[in-house]
């Protein structure tokens, strides 16, 4: 008996018994249902910051993207107004450029015109009543030039002077040659010459007289002279040397 009590007395000694409060299923609950709450209030507080952090840089993005296309739009548009001076100034250099040969050729133009118009002039003056000549037959101007070594070209005003009857006669070219060293005596026209017809002279005041001559190849002119003929007789006479 003693030792059964002995043995029951040390098993209840030498065994820790720990007492727990069991709580309420319904307190774990709700304490659960707090913890989570907590969380998920936390990790929403924490995404509401992560989305105004990136709102911020994407606003500043925007913001920064539009001031480029409003630079991009004023560069443009600067483009756009120099691209049309340099077409306009290019419009204008051009019209510059063709009202400048426009005013070259006018020159030219003028300049002819004033040289025929001091002819016009000079031979207008010798159209005044005066003695040229016998009978008043004259030739006012003659001008010779060669247009190639064989060819020649002359241009003659026959005027008479009074404003008489009618002149009806013709023109002689007695043209000195240098001919294989030697020279020689030309007179155009000759029977077989094609424009014998435009030496024929037939004006009551002045007529004008051109023509090409070709002269036989290795033939060079050093003179001519030129004869207004009337029945046969010298009426007047002019040489020019070349």
């Amino acid at each position: 008996m003693k030792f059964r009590l002995w043995r029951r007395r040390m098993s209840v000694s030498s065994s820790r018994v720990k007492i727990k409060t069991q709580m309420p299923w319904a307190i774990r609950m709700l304490a659960a249902l707090l913890v989570i709450g907590l969380g998920g209030t936390a990790a929403l507080w924490i995404y509401d910051k992560g989305r105004g952090l990136t709102g911020a840089y994407a606003d500043d993005a925007r913001e920064q993207l539009g001031q480029y296309k409003e630079q991009l739009e004023s560069v443009i548009t600067e483009r756009d107004r120099f691209s049309s001076m340099a077409n306009a100034a290019e419009s204008q250099l051009n019209i510059e450029k063709s009202a400048q040969k426009q005013l070259v050729v006018q020159v030219k133009t003028l300049e002819a015109e004033n040289t025929r118009l001091k002819e016009d002039l000079a031979f207008f003056e010798s159209l005044l009543p005066n003695a040229t000549g016998p009978q008043g037959i004259a030739i006012r101007r003659m001008k010779v030039d060669m247009l190639a070594p064989n060819q020649l070209r002359y241009r003659l005003l026959v005027m008479q002077g009074g404003g008489g009857q009618r002149f009806v006669g013709s023109m002689q070219l007695a043209i000195t040659t240098l001919h294989n060293g030697k020279n020689a005596m030309m007179i155009f026209p000759d029977e077989t010459l094609a424009d014998q017809g435009k030496l024929k002279l037939n004006f009551k005041y002045y007529q004008r007289v051109e023509g090409v001559l070709t002269l036989p190849e290795g033939t060079a002119a050093e003179m001519v002279q030129a004869r207004i003929l009337e029945k046969g007789q010298i009426r007047a006479q002019l040489s020019a040397n070349l």
